[in-house]
């Protein structure tokens, strides 16, 4: 499932559904999205009808007034009511910062400046998300890019729906997958200019985690910010929240089917590869960064080698690469095994086991060749994964101190093999 649905203008429409909570229910989908400036929109376009289908009854828009004088509203519709609830009381140029200015610190700075300026605003939100919830009706917030007043919505919404902090930290982090798309939308509203600062329409792990941070040492939790700073009854509105907006865990999972990939599908992956990049970073696990494999590496493996796909019920839930030689990782070998390599799973909505799945895939894919080996190589520094491949039946059986793929400084691999019955 991708989070962005897809539309031609809009760059960060997401659903917030699916994300899993403490207690093992997740958010119902289909019921609370956030967006980017919803005056994007225009009636008799394909975005236009393809918003309406999606029933929703309220619109938040968080911007200033003068924003949405300059750059227009959601247009005006009897299926939907609209609310402006601008939330930020001390505007800032983003676009202009010094280039030197750290994304994390300073705009964890203005997330609390939002959070105690803008208290009567973030109070009537909550209350219009506790109403479309309670009445089944689904409802979406929005600002101008989607990232900054919308993700600090977001989170207190999702912390009070019980969904953990490296989640929530996670949705506010997948705006990078629309940075691109924003970058150049403001350039082309700007005669081609770049912005000044570096960081613009970026939206890096750190500014989440420092303001959840700041936010509980002020309060104490979400629940504190609420009572303390909104005056309003944190218990009860969780209990609201949870009851009409989460599903319990399916019991059920569509069984997978798999696809070999071909040239047209090296986008998907990018996305794919970028997504998990992205779940990684909100845990701490310093391993994949976004934007470095591009379309033209999953093309070349295409080529080269094999690269698998897996669906549950004809949605994307994972993928990976099969290799027929590594020698920047295991030198020069006979022709006895397969190389796997980036297995990913889409986070949150893929069935549990689909990893495993994928491996054993693989595996027959490098039997149906008569090698008798799998092998495949990780991060000497995440012992995590090193140990969810020894379960897998992986064993360890040697180190690469100096491994390189071209693209950066030489890392540090363990290399793990399975003999293949």
């Amino acid at each position: 499932m991708d989070r962005h649905l897809p539309f031609a203008g809009l760059h960060n429409f997401r659903d917030l559904g699916g994300y899993p909570t403490t207690d093992g229910r997740r958010v119902r989908p289909g019921r609370l999205y956030r967006s980017d400036s919803l005056g994007k929109l225009a009636p008799g376009t394909p975005d236009w009808d393809r918003f309406l289908t999606l029933g929703i009854g309220t619109v938040i828009d968080l911007r200033h007034p003068w924003e949405i004088d300059a750059r227009g509203r959601v247009p005006e519709h009897p299926s939907f009511a609209y609310h402006n609830l601008s939330i930020e009381h001390r505007p800032y140029d983003q676009a202009a910062l010094p280039p030197g200015t750290d994304p994390g610190p300073y705009l964890a700075e203005r997330f609390m400046e939002v959070a105690e300026d803008g208290t009567k605003e973030i109070r009537r939100a909550l209350e219009l998300i506790t109403e479309s919830a309670r009445s089944r009706t689904p409802l979406v917030f929005h600002c101008a890019s989607g990232k900054d007043r919308t993700g600090e919505l977001a989170a207190l919404v999702l912390g009070l729906l019980g969904v953990d902090e490296p989640t929530i930290v996670e949705d506010f982090s997948l705006t990078e997958l629309a940075t691109p798309a924003l970058l150049a939308e403001w350039s082309a509203r700007n005669d081609g200019r770049t912005p000044a600062w570096p960081a613009f329409g970026r939206a890096p792990a750190s500014v989440m985690r420092l303001f959840l941070t700041a936010l509980k040492a002020r309060y104490g939790s979400i629940e504190g910010y609420v009572e303390q700073a909104l005056a309003m009854n944190a218990t009860e509105l969780a209990a609201t929240l949870r009851a009409h907006l989460l599903d319990d865990a399916p019991a059920t999972r569509p069984p997978l089917t798999y696809r070999r990939a071909t040239d047209a599908d090296a986008p998907a992956l990018v996305r794919l590869r970028d997504t998990a990049a992205l779940w990684q970073l909100a845990r701490g696990i310093e391993q994949w960064k976004p934007g470095e494999k591009d379309e033209a590496h999953f093309r070349t493996r295409v080529a080269e080698g094999e690269v698998w796909l897996a669906y549950a019920g004809g949605h994307l839930t994972g993928a990976c690469e099969l290799w027929w030689t590594d020698p920047a990782a295991w030198g020069p070998r006979p022709p006895d095994a397969g190389y796997i390599h980036r297995l990913m799973t889409v986070p949150h909505t893929t069935p549990p086991g689909t990893g495993r799945a994928l491996l054993a895939h693989a595996e027959s894919r490098i039997r149906a060749a008569s090698r008798p080996y799998a092998r495949l190589d990780c991060l000497s520094s995440n012992p995590r994964l090193r140990a969810y491949y020894e379960k897998a039946g992986y064993t360890v059986v040697g180190e690469q101190p100096a491994k390189t793929d071209g693209t950066g400084s030489p890392y540090a691999v363990t290399l793990l093999e399975k003999r293949l019955g």
